[in-house]
């Protein structure tokens, strides 16, 4: 199976990065997400002309220039990346010009939460898909998209899953790609641990321990912008009008519409706010509740009712001041 290969990198600058890579695990950082951010920049090197080990003030403006189709949250993160490899590529002498930071800007952007029949249509066409090239395909995205519905799981930490993090006598999965690198631990409700091992009956002899779960045709991980297609082609066959990038329904709205009906099913039971968002803020891989009470906002803005048994609790402890980042 492909690991990820620092030694694909073949800017002028390519050494240092693979430096300061290894630096940057050695301090307990991922690999993944910098080296796929660093890739990027490596590759306008090239399209730059850059030959000698110099980044000019006009590459420097160059390199900030937006993509129209990247959001806010990923023009930024590339941005950061790459101007901490360069405050680095600074430090030791190099002569490159260092981009100003471009602060993100949340938004009142709201997610898509699907609807009951929605979730229907979108899964009774998960359900159907078929590949003549890749058989595999008609189990393994019936369950990675229900990884994404059922347990609000990023798309990265997805697709990270490896076969020596599944637990499949005790429905468990770890997750060690995560946004905060923190692993955590999900549970596999009894429907969906059943789709798991009769997918695993079918394509797990193939895997070693560290292979990952969700591979293509040709044994390597899937990438993101092959799922992002997959969900765009399930929504039209499902009849579910896409919007575009910024406005979904996106494969991200999953872990919102899971957020929401977790915090719903739980008030429903009789648990109460102090009760039910700590248990969703550590399922979701959260560093505080602070990053959890946006759904408890959104919950409540969907379901009055739910409104009424927790503003006064919610005001109590987090003020009245609305948040819109969800990620």
């Amino acid at each position: 199976m492909r690991k990820i290969n620092p030694y694909v990198l073949k800017s002028v600058f390519a050494d240092e990065m693979r430096n300061y890579l290894d630096i940057k695990v050695s301090h307990g950082f991922q690999m993944t997400s910098y080296f796929y951010q660093l890739k990027i920049f490596d590759q306008f090197c090239i399209e730059r002309g850059i030959t000698s080990p110099v980044f000019t003030m006009k590459d420097a403006h160059a390199w900030i220039q937006a993509d129209g189709d990247e959001g806010d949250r990923r023009y930024c993160g590339r941005l950061s990346i790459a101007k901490n490899f360069l405050t680095y590529l600074n430090a030791k002498n190099y002569d490159v010009a260092i981009p100003d930071s471009v602060p993100y800007k949340g938004s009142d952007f709201k997610p898509h939460i699907y609807t009951d029949d929605e979730t229907t249509r979108y899964f009774n066409a998960i359900d159907r898909y078929y590949t003549a090239r890749a058989k595999i395909n008609s189990i393994q995205f019936p369950v990675m998209f229900r990884l994404f519905y059922c347990c609000g799981t990023r798309l990265n930490e997805t697709l990270g899953i490896r076969l020596k993090d599944l637990d499949l006598k005790e429905g468990i999965v770890r997750l060690c790609e995560t946004k905060n690198h923190k692993e955590r631990f999900i549970v596999l409700g009894d429907d969906l641990l059943e789709l798991m091992i009769a997918y695993a009956d079918k394509y797990f002899y193939q895997l070693d321990g560290d292979d990952f779960i969700f591979n293509s045709r040709i044994g390597s991980r899937y990438s993101k912008d092959r799922i992002y297609t997959i969900h765009r082609e399930t929504l039209q066959y499902a009849g579910i009008p896409y919007l575009g990038d910024k406005e979904g329904p996106r494969i991200h709205d999953w872990r919102h519409t899971f957020a929401v009906r977790s915090f719903k099913r739980m008030i429903d039971s009789g648990m109460d706010m102090y009760t039910s968002l700590p248990i969703l803020s550590t399922y979701l891989g959260h560093k505080s509740i602070y990053d959890t009470e946006k759904y408890l906002r959104l919950t409540m803005s969907i379901y009055p009712y739910i409104e009424e048994k927790c503003r006064c609790q919610m005001e109590y402890v987090f003020g009245i001041v609305e948040r819109g980042d969800f990620r």
